[in-house]
């Protein structure tokens, strides 16, 4: 869809100015209330564009100043017209012309941002059409005259995305996904040997009228081979491991077949496959998955071991098939055993949180230590560092795993397997007759996984597992709500890990920043409680794909079960009364707080904090963290 190649605009531009001495002109605005809007302008904390300002103060709207651009059209590039109304901000501007520098065959702007949802394909169709001064043409409602369609002009249509709409005396209109692109007008002069009226359509619309009319020649589909196939899938797990992503969705879309990567935790646009690929990729990615390639109409899961050829590297990917409207969608998460398995050191907890945690929880012999947390927060690489730790010779190890993602050497893993009735009920009834001096459930999932892990810890065993809860006394809590017994839990339970992952800025580009006084008045702090902090910001590279962002660091909630809050366990007292409690008596330090030491060590962004973790009170001061956290 849409338009140029320009370069990022700066604060102030030449539009803007010939825009302002308009609206004066006009009397839309006076000088005194543009002087107004400048002052406020800036003073502001966070940056905004003057017409934004201007219409927040009252003085215009944003309709009446698209209206007076329409009425005196003044030349202007698409990303200076997108920034100036507001439409975008200049970091989405940024990334978008980063990302077009980045592209072999060079996109234009208004597909890159459309593609990457900082605007949505309607809102750039109104604007285009405003910019251009023509019409906006429907064609899920317009009608297209016949006459005007042929075989031979499919290929200069497909190619630059257009549709013939009607003639007239004044030459043919035209629908253009790109009303810009001036060789796709002059290819549509030539194609139908008279003047062109432009008009602008969805690139969508567009491509689906086309599709269909190919459809209804009857023109032959190329089968993609098998061999093909093989190629494709494998091209597609190694840029997923060479970009480090967890996941990779392939999903099938109306007119195409989308590749996605999630990586640091956020879903990156990959690259897009013609629909006619579908099908054979899903059957390639069916059979290494061990799953049945007949049946599309029922969801199923899998496996899959990839060895990489360049670095004989064996990844193991969990596979999930899903059936959509539009066919099935497959997304497999990689599991990196080289770089997933972290000794306990290395997992990111604070000095002192760690030497609680490895003192009072690991080194106790006997009790159910809980990690916690969202999917995808980390919670298996954090249990299987601690499994590491327990590891030795001396003691034995028994887990019940759906699935084991990663085989730990002196370990007795049994993995889930519904399908011949080895179900967690059947596994946890034997595992305590294994003789294990160390349990490890792969989650506790309901009342019965719970009774197990509490009766493990009674009869003499320690107990890893993980939950899902929001922090570490919602886990008290919820356990609570399963109708366990109050003095069982406060008896067995140990400790509760409570985590989350949040992005860290890129080392190659990332620099100092001032502290964002909104952001830490969202918190309700002062600058003065974040005295001796130094802030980082990512300004964008190749490193970060110019996200500013590049790979993840762990943020931990600790809460270890001393007698003061078994004590309010007991009395059932309220989450706050808890957690009151463990703050002043068991050395909490909550989750936004060790996220707050993070960022003001560099190492991630109050964004990043403020987005990602659960806030629960005030946080306290800086320098009280670090104390409690044994950081500088």
């Amino acid at each position: 869809m849409t338009t140029e190649k320009s370069g990022l605009p700066t604060d102030k531009t030449p539009f803007i100015d010939t825009f302002l001495d308009l609206l004066l002109t006009k009397g839309i605005i006076d000088a005194d209330k543009l002087k107004y809007a400048r002052r406020v302008q800036s003073k502001l904390e966070s940056p905004k564009v003057i017409l934004a300002v201007l219409c927040e103060l009252g003085y215009t709207s944003h309709s009446q100043l698209i209206h007076v651009f329409q009425n005196h059209r003044i030349k202007v590039k698409l990303g200076t017209f997108l920034i100036e109304f507001g439409f975008i901000d200049r970091a989405d501007l940024q990334l978008a012309l980063a990302a077009q520098q980045q592209e072999a065959n060079r996109k234009r702007l208004g597909e890159i941002l459309v593609e990457r949802n900082l605007i949505s394909e309607t809102k750039m169709l109104e604007i285009l059409a405003v910019l251009q001064g023509i019409p906006s043409i429907d064609l899920s409602v317009s009608r297209v005259d016949p006459a005007l369609l042929s075989k031979p002009m499919l290929k200069s249509a497909i190619k630059h995305c257009f549709v013939p709409i009607e003639k007239s005396k004044e030459g043919v209109m035209v629908a253009f996904a790109d009303p810009m692109d001036r060789e796709a007008i002059r290819t549509a002069e030539i194609l139908f040997a008279t003047d062109v009226i432009p008009a602008v359509a969805k690139q969508s619309q567009i491509r689906r009228f086309l599709l269909q009319y190919e459809r209804n020649l009857n023109q032959e589909k190329h089968a993609l081979s098998e061999q093909s196939a093989i190629t494709i899938v494998n091209q597609i797990f190694d840029d997923a491991l060479r970009q480090g992503a967890s996941d990779i969705h392939i999903e099938p879309l109306e007119l195409k077949l989308r590749i996605r990567f999630r990586v640091d935790g956020l879903m990156m646009h990959h690259r897009d496959f013609p629909s006619e690929l579908a099908q054979p990729l899903m059957s390639r990615l069916k059979i290494l998955a061990g799953a049945d390639i007949a049946e599309k109409r029922r969801h199923q899961d899998g496996r899959i071991l990839y060895e990489q050829t360049a670095t004989n590297q064996t990844v193991d990917m969990r596979a999930s098939f899903f059936s959509t409207i539009n066919g099935e969608k497959a997304v497999l998460r990689l599991l990196n055993r080289k770089t997933e398995l972290l000794d306990i050191r290395e997992i990111g907890m604070a000095p002192l949180m760690l030497e609680r945690f490895i003192q009072d929880s690991l080194d106790v012999p006997t009790g159910v230590i809980i990690i916690t947390g969202p999917t995808g927060s980390g919670k298996t690489t954090t249990l299987y560092s601690a499994l590491d730790y327990l590891n030795t010779s001396e003691v034995s190890i028994v887990t019940a795993e759906d699935p084991v993602e990663y085989v730990v050497d002196g370990v007795a893993q049994c993995s889930i397997n519904p399908k011949i009735n080895l179900t967690y009920e059947e596994t946890l009834r034997h595992i305590v007759r294994q003789d294990p001096d160390i349990i490890v459930l792969g989650e506790i999932r309901d009342r019965f996984s719970a009774d197990t892990a509490i009766q493990a810890a009674l009869t003499g065993h320690k107990v890893l597992t993980t939950f899902h809860t929001e922090d570490s006394i919602g886990g008290l809590l919820r356990l609570l709500n399963m109708e366990i017994e109050a003095f069982l839990i406060s008896s067995t339970i140990v400790s509760i890990v409570c985590q989350r992952l949040v992005r860290r800025v890129c080392r190659h580009c990332g620099e100092t920043v001032a502290p964002d006084q909104t952001l830490l008045h969202r918190l309700g702090l002062s600058l003065s409680d974040m005295s001796g902090a130094k802030f980082m910001q990512g300004k964008g590279c190749e490193h970060c794909r110019y996200t500013g962002y590049s790979g993840r660091v762990c943020v931990f909630e600790l809460l270890t079960l001393n007698e003061m809050v078994k004590d309010a366990i007991l009395r059932r007292q309220t989450s706050y009364e808890i957690r009151r409690i463990s703050l002043e008596t068991a050395g909490l330090v909550t989750l936004i707080e060790d996220g707050l030491v993070k960022a003001a060590a560099g190492v991630t962004t109050l964004q990043e904090v403020l987005q990602n973790l659960p806030r629960f009170g005030k946080p306290r001061p800086l320098h009280e963290l670090r104390r409690l956290l044994g950081t500088r």
